[in-house]
């Protein structure tokens, strides 16, 4: 599992309560339906393309190769976001990963 980035640890530190809110939040998310781990990291992982939001892209990103997914499976389900949003919003989004794609440990370049 890979290291909680720093951002995330101050604003606990600041507001332990939020934190600590937010992190049961999304475990009840987790456990409220039927979907697997991996179907859960792929869909939050499509949400935040489709939202655009950078941070949220290589958190998510991050927390799919810890669960094993390949890169070439996050490549695949980023590039399933095309006829939704467009190109220029999934390339960026893309963008946003492929550092942590092509990063020693992250994988290597894969498919798609």
């Amino acid at each position: 599992m890979r290291e909680v980035p720093e951002r995330f640890r101050r604003f606990g530190g600041r507001h332990p309560e939020v934190a600590e809110a937010y992190e049961k939040l999304a475990a009840a998310c987790r456990q409220a339906g039927p979907l697997d781990e991996r179907s859960q990291a792929l869909v939050r992982l499509g949400v935040a393309v489709g939202a655009q939001v950078e941070g949220a892209v290589r958190s998510q990103v991050r927390k799919a190769l810890d669960l094993g997914l390949t890169p070439g499976e996050v490549r695949h389900a980023m590039l399933l976001s095309l006829p939704s949003i467009g190109c220029p919003r999934m390339m960026a989004a893309l963008g946003w990963a492929e550092d942590l794609l092509d990063a020693p440990g992250g994988g290597g370049k894969g498919e798609a």
